[in-house]
């Protein structure tokens, strides 16, 4: 998969804008940025839409921007040369997925059937639109039709929301959805930028799903460990499961048979996506310590702890 279009995979979330003044274009990704969300789709539907990306990819150089609803190579070439690292288009068009391969520019043309999806599979894509995505039938509609194009991953857009967008991720074959409503028109129109960030740090929120996993506790010994979780066992009810390295009472707390990471130990957090959260996180500047990076056969990350402690505690996210 290209580069940019991994970075997007780790973002989950695609905000899909469209500006009519270019003067609000920086205030925009600035906006988004702040809410924890550096990318986004400028579409092509109005006339200040190159202008835009324009002053995006100069003045925020940190944020992601491509080019939505691109129709023509004349409007790919326009928008290359604003700066989008991207390109979008609602349907699948052999002459402008060409043109913008040849520029070494990702582009994910819509599909909406398996024929497009063969079609771009031809082309040599590995990433595509699905649009209009609730329209077809949604994920449920993808995942039957999906079935046969085992290398095709998909970003869905059209109908996605906060109330859906987790059912969509939760499938394999989506790298990120494309939405709208965290970034509504009469939002960015009103200037009301700080609504913008507050909708995408709820749909981050709602994306990455964080809840306490357990805590765990340092103990000094296996003897100590034992003690610890037959205690808690016995007051609370719990069940006694005995592990290698240590033993949990119950599902909320394990007890280190000898000290691991933390002065008392640690505290960890379930996620939907411990990649999607570490590369949010980093985008806040939080650190991360790579030697506790553990993944699964697919190389996802399924835990991984927070660099330094947090109350004599470290921090510590685990796949959900």
């Amino acid at each position: 998969m290209n580069e940019v279009l991994k970075k997007i995979s780790s973002y989950g979330i695609v905000p899909v804008v469209v500006i009519d003044d270019a003067s609000q274009a920086v205030p925009l990704a600035k906006a988004l940025c702040d809410g924890g969300l550096p990318v986004a789709e400028v579409t092509f539907r109005t006339a200040q839409a190159a202008e835009a990306i324009g002053r995006i990819a100069k003045e925020v150089p940190d944020m992601l921007v491509g080019a939505g609803t691109v129709l023509t190579c004349e409007q790919a070439d326009r928008a290359i040369s604003a700066g989008a690292q991207f390109i979008v288009s609602p349907g699948l068009n052999t002459k402008v997925v060409k043109h913008c391969m040849e520029k070494g520019v990702p582009i994910t043309p819509g599909t909406s059937s398996p024929s497009d999806m063969e079609a771009a599979l031809e082309l040599g894509l590995d990433v595509v639109k699905f649009f209009p995505a609730e329209q077809l039938g949604g994920v449920a509609y993808l995942k039957a039709v999906s079935g046969p194009f085992t290398s095709l991953k998909f970003m869905p857009t059209g109908g996605i929301n906060a109330a859906n967008l987790n059912e969509y991720l939760s499938f394999s074959k989506i790298i990120a959805c494309g939405g709208s409503w965290m970034v509504k028109p009469e939002l960015i129109k009103a200037g009301d930028f700080a609504a913008v960030t507050r909708l995408v740090r709820e749909a981050i929120n709602t994306m990455l799903g964080f809840e306490l996993a357990h805590v765990g506790i340092n103990c000094e010994n296996e003897a100590l460990a034992e003690e610890t979780a037959k205690t808690l066992c016995a007051l609370f009810g719990f069940e006694y499961k005995p592990g290698n390295s240590s033993i949990f009472a119950g599902s909320a707390v394990e007890c280190m048979k000898s000290p691991y990471l933390g002065k008392n130990g640690h505290i960890a957090i379930k996620t939907n996506s411990v990649d999607r959260a570490v590369a949010n996180l980093t985008s806040r500047g939080i650190r991360f310590d790579e030697s506790s990076r553990k993944t699964d056969a697919k190389g996802a990350t399924k835990a991984i702890y927070l660099a330094g402690e947090f109350a004599g505690f470290a921090l510590h996210l685990v796949q959900k």
